[in-house]
């Protein structure tokens, strides 16, 4: 399928890429060369997101410390089945935070790479921090979908209350 080429069109040098799209087409490219500014875009991402993460685990800890008030003075099952899935979307979290913190340490050292002029380690090393910061944001797709779950036991329990309202005749 692709072969690595060298200037000469000799196998075996890492500086252009053949690649056969189609049978009947090849395109030969140099590998990517990026610049010190290519990683440095990904720090404002990577800040913002890391923002937003903070700010879900500090609204998942207040949801905690309400529903632990909660459980003190009555422990429902519907209560329980919140207390677990806020123990695992604050796990989630955490792994969040931790790949986005991940990816700005490699965006960091890849910038480093650059500068000191290790074009290779430097693509590789951002290469990484692109990976980390996908993963961050599966696990953050993953938890958004767990909170629509948090969210669907509190109708659950606003529903349980309306219909005992509706028995007492309210």
């Amino acid at each position: 399928m692709g072969t690595l080429l060298n200037h000469g069109g000799h196998k075996g040098s890492i500086t252009h890429l053949n690649v056969n799209l189609f049978p009947i087409f090849t395109v030969n490219r140099p590998f990517m060369e990026i610049s010190l500014t290519t990683p440095a875009m990904l720090f404002p991402t990577v800040s913002l997101l890391l923002i937003a993460y903070t700010t879900r685990f500090l609204a998942i800890a207040n949801l905690i410390r309400g529903l632990k008030m909660k459980y003190q003075h009555e422990k429902t099952a519907n209560l329980i089945s919140q207390i677990s899935n806020l123990r695992i979307r604050l796990t989630l979290i955490r792994n969040m935070q931790a790949f986005g913190i991940a990816a700005l340490f490699c965006t960091t050292f890849s910038i480093a790479l650059l500068f000191f002029d290790k074009q290779s380690a430097g693509n590789f090393a951002f290469g990484i921090a692109l990976l980390l910061l996908l993963i961050s944001l599966a696990i953050s797709f993953r938890e958004i979908l767990m909170s629509g779950g948090a969210l669907k036991y509190e109708l659950l329990e606003m529903e349980e209350e309306l219909s005992k309202a509706e028995e007492k005749g309210v």
